[in-house]
């Protein structure tokens, strides 16, 4: 997978990262390899982290503080877990520019936006946003340039919002390769919670109980991995800060979705214990079908996960 080739000028003059992880770190990647900035300017909390976005040339500038790496920045996106996001637009608000975009790349949209219009200014663009790609890893060093390619950005304007900005924003997204839809923020929590959060919550409870399940040691939950347990750690081994942060932002979603996936999941273990073969092959079929249709859309390919090398 390959991007496309740089563009002749940039989209944007000025674009801020704060918080150079997996997304942030790609985005500086992504934008640096297209040219899709006139300046790119990186901060990050960690001293070790801009120390090491330095050594890796990630950006034109590396600012030392929030104040100096919003400064007369025309797109500024937050790449800080959602628990955060209140203090961060705080801390940048008084240096922010009227009239710059400012957006973010958590998976929960009605808490964020909630932060950031508490802090920033209102000659400000508030246009909260999520880029539905990721690995587990995470860090400076877990970004690569082409991981937006052909995933789902999200744009979650609220109602008001710049026309404008939000064309602005979308078109910068569409330049790093990635698909751009727009929702409420609302209906993109409970599509999350469905897609993403509630996977990863069962993910985790499926590893902390095989890791506590005292007729089976440890090292054999290891050494006998299949290949859904492996897919489970996989997801169970994503970023414990960013997580934590997203259930307790969207508990709402969160809990109604746990509610629904709770009754269905007595319904399966009724089928079992009752030995009703033709309830559960017809639950396998439907959801069989799930599985093509992604790969179908190219969200995913058919190729085994187990020790798959990123795209």
């Amino acid at each position: 997978m390959v991007l496309d080739p740089p563009l002749a000028h940039p989209l944007v003059g000025r674009l801020a990262v704060i918080g150079v992880g997996l997304i942030g770190s790609s985005i500086l990647r992504a934008a640096a390899a297209r040219k899709l900035a006139g300046t790119l300017v990186a901060y990050d909390g960690a001293e070790a982290v801009r120390a090491r976005t330095l050594e890796l040339g990630l950006a034109d500038i590396v600012a030392q503080t929030p104040a100096d790496a919003v400064a007369d920045a025309d797109i500024i996106i937050l790449c800080v877990p959602v628990g955060a996001m209140a203090t961060v637009a705080e801390a940048i608000a008084p240096y922010v520019k009227p009239g710059a975009i400012v957006s973010d790349v958590g998976s929960v949209k009605g808490a964020v936006l909630s932060a950031l219009r508490a802090h920033l200014p209102t000659s400000v663009h508030v246009i909260p946003g999520h880029p539905v790609a990721g690995t587990e890893y995470s860090g400076p060093d877990a970004g690569f340039a082409t991981l937006f390619q052909n995933r789902w950005s999200i744009l979650t304007p609220p109602e008001g919002a710049d026309e404008g900005a939000v064309a602005r924003l979308a078109e910068l997204w569409t330049a790093m390769g990635a698909n751009v839809e727009t929702m409420t923020p609302e209906h993109h929590d409970l599509v999350l919670a469905i897609t993403s959060h509630v996977p990863h919550l069962i993910a985790y409870n499926i590893v902390g109980t095989a890791a506590d399940l005292e007729e089976v040691t440890q090292s054999e939950v290891i050494k006998f991995s299949a290949g859904g347990f492996r897919d489970f750690t996989r997801i169970a081994a994503s970023d414990p800060t960013m997580w934590r942060d997203v259930f307790l932002n969207n508990r709402e979603a969160v809990i109604e979705v746990l509610g629904r996936f709770t009754e269905d999941l007595i319904a399966l273990q009724r089928a079992i214990r009752w030995e009703q073969g033709e309830t559960l092959f017809d639950l396998f079929t439907r959801t069989r079908a799930i599985r093509r249709s992604i790969i179908e859309i190219g969200q995913e390919t058919a190729a085994p996960d187990f020790g798959r090398e990123r795209e």
